[in-house]
């Protein structure tokens, strides 16, 4: 299959792009990656897939400037990420880890609300906003709000890290591995209700991922990277029909039982 970066549209916007961008741990002798060049579009699902070591978590961290590149660029909205004021950068991008990285000492309501009180939202604003995005991602703030994270299911605690990442109202999305902790039935689940919900809302995101189940059923297009190396981008459907190389390999493993959600 021929490597290219196709798009849903030739008018879409790029907000997010690699532009042969590499990056050497200091100390060490091997970039984690290497020379990777990758648009993102407004709106879409962008997945990272790849084995564990291929620099998908790294790719991430060089969005939102937790690293910085050795070489190259990474540009988003259009600005060098590092002409970016670092906080001001991160304002504009949700975050979201395994277990969604919750505060154990806050209450779930109080989890959301770290971010819009930080950029001084008056506290009626943030309690609606509360309200309204514990009510998107199914957990009604007077059931959860209350609550804290010890008190809640592993899936549960993952729409709070979700519901937190949006509370700022980034245009911006960055996931890594956010559902590889849950329970298969779970984890399916929230793979569709996230991929709804961002359908709805239009922010653009970036998920990490090993699962090749779960890249062709979120993502709007899915990007393989292969030892720090861009090995494939296609859309869910075209890179369903690879056969040869490291994607063929990942599609074996789920022929012949998958299908389009």
């Amino acid at each position: 299959m021929q490597l290219t970066q196709n798009s849903t549209s030739n008018a879409a916007e790029t907000v997010i792009s690699f532009r042969r961008v590499s990056y050497c741990p200091p100390g060490a002798t091997t970039a984690v990656l290497d020379e990777l060049s990758l648009d993102v579009e407004a709106g879409e699902i962008l997945v990272l897939l790849g084995l564990s070591g291929s620099g998908k978590t790294t790719a991430l961290r060089l969005v939102n400037r937790l690293v910085e590149p050795t070489q190259g660029e990474v540009r988003v909205e259009g600005l060098s990420t590092m002409a970016w004021d670092a906080i001001q950068l991160r304002r504009r991008i949700g975050y979201v880890i395994q277990e969604g990285g919750l505060f154990p000492h806050f209450t779930v309501a109080r989890n959301v609300a770290v971010v819009p009180t930080l950029q001084g939202q008056q506290p009626d604003v943030v309690q609606r906003r509360i309200a309204s995005l514990l009510q998107l991602v199914g957990l009604p703030a007077e059931q959860f709000g209350h609550r804290f994270p010890h008190e809640l299911s592993g899936g549960q605690r993952q729409r709070v890290g979700v519901a937190r990442a949006l509370a700022g109202d980034p245009p911006i999305l960055l996931l890594d591995e956010p559902f590889s902790a849950l329970d298969p039935l779970s984890r399916t689940s929230l793979q569709r209700e996230f991929r709804d919900m961002m359908a709805r809302l239009g922010k653009t995101a970036i998920f990490v991922t090993h699962d090749i189940r779960e890249a062709l059923v979120v993502g709007t297009r899915v990007a393989l990277l292969e030892s720090g190396r861009l090995s494939l981008v296609a859309p869910p459907n075209e890179f369903a029909q690879a056969r040869d190389g490291l994607a063929g390999a990942f599609l074996e493993t789920i022929a012949p039982s998958w299908g389009p959600a």
